[in-house]
C-alpha cells in the first residue's frame, strides 16, 4: 500500500516504531536464551565427560573382581549391560551437543562451528550428501560416454578437474558427517582422499601414447562406477528412510553401515556389484603396470598402478570384513534390547511396575469392598 502525503507515511512509521520495540525485546530474550544454551551445552560436556570417566574407573574394577570370583559373576554381568546400555545412552546425548572439528575441517574451515544439533536436519544434510553424490555420478556418466566416442582433450581435461572437485568435495562433506555422528568407517574416508589424488595424478598426465592406451578403459571403469553408486544410492536411501521411520539407528549412518537381518535383500543384490568393481581396480592397475613398460610413460603411470592397487585391497578388505560385523551388530541389538525389556519387567523402581503394583493393589481394595458383608 503506498501513501499520497507524508502525514500518512510519518504516522505508519511511528505505528510500526511500536512493532520494532516488541521484535526488540523478543531479539534481547533470544540473545539471553542463546547465552543459557551455551552455558548448558558446556556443563553437559562435563558431565558426560564425568560419567565416562567414573565408568572407565569401574569398568576397570569389574576385570580385577571378575578374576577368581565365581559368587559374583551374576552381579557383574548385570552391571556389564547397565554399563553398555549407560554408554549407549551417552552416546546418544552427545549427538545433540557441538563438537570440535576433525584437523582436516580445522584446515579447510578454521574453527566454524559445523554441528547440527537437530535431528531432521541431520537427515537433510545426510540426505542431501546422497543426492549430491548421485547427481554427480550422472554427470560422470555422461561425460564418460561422450569421452568414449569422441576424442577432445579438453573435453578429457574437464572431466579430470570434475573428479578432482568431486573428490574433494566428498572429503569435506564427509568430515562434516564425522562430526555430526556419523559411524562411516576410516577406510571410505580415506578412499576418497586417495581418490582425490588418482583424479590429480590423471589431470596432470602427459597427452602421450600412454594414456591413449589407457583412455578408453578408464572410461569404461567411470562409466561402470557411475552404475554402481546409483544402485548403492537406491540402496542406501532406502536403508536411511526406512531405519529414521523405525527410529533405530542414528540419521547419519552411511553406505553399509546401518544393517539389520532385513536389508540383507538389498545387500546381496548390491554386492557383486561392489566386488567387481573391486575387480575393475584391479585389472586398472594390472594395465597400469604393464604400461610402465611403455616407451612414452611418465611416472603417473606406475603411481596410477599402485593407487588403484590400493584402492583395491583397501575396499575388498574392509567390505569382506564389514558383512560378518554387520551380522554380529544385528545379534547384539536384539540382546541389547531383550536386556533392556528384562530390566523394565525386573526392576522394583520401574514406573510401569509401579504403576501395576498400584493398579493390582486398586483392585484388590474394589474387589473387598464389593464383597457382602458378613452377619452374625
Amino acid at each position: 500500500m503506498e501513501f499520497t502525503d507524508v502525514g500518512a507515511c510519518l504516522q505508519d512509521f511511528n505505528d510500526l516504531a511500536k512493532d520494532y520495540k516488541v521484535l526488540e525485546d523478543l531479539n534481547r530474550e533470544y540473545l539471553a536464551k542463546l547465552e543459557q544454551v551455551g552455558d548448558l551445552q558446556a556443563k553437559c560436556m562435563k558431565e558426560i565427560n564425568h560419567q565416562r570417566y567414573r565408568l572407565g574407573i569401574i569398568g576397570r574394577s569389574i576385570k580385577k573382581l571378575s578374576k577368581g570370583n565365581e559368587a559374583s559373576n551374576k552381579t557383574i554381568m548385570d552391571l556389564e549391560k547397565d554399563m553398555i546400555r549407560r554408554k549407549a545412552q551417552l552416546h546418544e546425548m552427545e549427538q545433540t551437543l557441538p563438537k570440535q572439528n576433525g584437523l582436516y575441517l580445522k584446515i579447510i574451515l578454521g574453527n566454524v562451528n559445523v554441528s547440527i544439533l537437530n535431528k531432521n536436519d541431520k537427515f537433510r544434510y545426510k540426505d542431501e550428501y546422497e543426492k549430491f553424490k548421485l547427481v554427480l555420478s550422472v554427470i560422470g556418466f555422461v561425460l564418460s560416454v561422450i569421452n568414449l566416442t569422441t576424442n577432445f582433450r579438453t573435453l578429457e581435461l574437464s572431466f579430470m578437474f570434475l573428479l578432482v572437485w568431486y573428490y574433494c568435495t566428498l572429503t569435506i562433506r564427509e568430515s562434516i558427517l564425522k562430526v555430526n555422528g556419523s559411524r562411516i568407517k576410516g577406510w571410505w574416508r580415506l578412499h576418497h582422499f586417495i581418490s582425490t589424488v588418482v583424479a590429480a595424478i590423471l589431470l596432470i598426465w602427459p597427452n602421450n601414447g600412454a594414456w591413449y592406451e589407457f583412455r578408453t578403459q578408464f572410461m569404461w571403469f567411470n562409466v561402470y562406477i557411475s552404475v554402481v553408486q546409483y544402485l548403492q544410492f537406491r540402496y542406501q536411501q532406502g536403508v536411511l528412510y526406512r531405519l529414521k521411520a523405525l527410529g533405530e539407528r542414528h540419521t547419519m549412518d552411511i553406505t553399509i553401515e546401518g544393517f539389520h537381518s532385513w536389508m540383507w535383500r538389498g545387500l546381496s543384490f548390491l554386492l557383486p556389484f561392489l566386488f567387481l568393481g573391486y575387480l575393475f581396480q584391479l585389472y586398472n592397475a594390472y594395465v597400469l603396470y604393464h604400461l610402465s613398460y611403455h616407451p612414452e610413460a611418465t611416472w603417473q603411470v606406475p603411481a596410477l598402478s599402485f593407487s588403484f592397487f590400493v584402492l583395491f585391497l583397501g575396499n575388498t578388505v574392509t567390505t569382506v570384513m564389514v558383512v560378518p560385523q554387520k551380522f554380529q551388530q544385528v545379534k547384539f541389538h536384539y540382546q541389547f534390547m531383550s536386556w533392556g525389556n528384562k530390566s523394565q519387567h525386573s526392576s522394583p523402581n520401574n514406573k510401569m511396575s509401579g504403576k501395576t503394583e498400584e493398579t493390582e493393589n486398586a483392585k484388590s481394595k474394589s474387589n473387598k469392598d464389593k464383597e457382602p458383608k458378613k452377619t452374625d
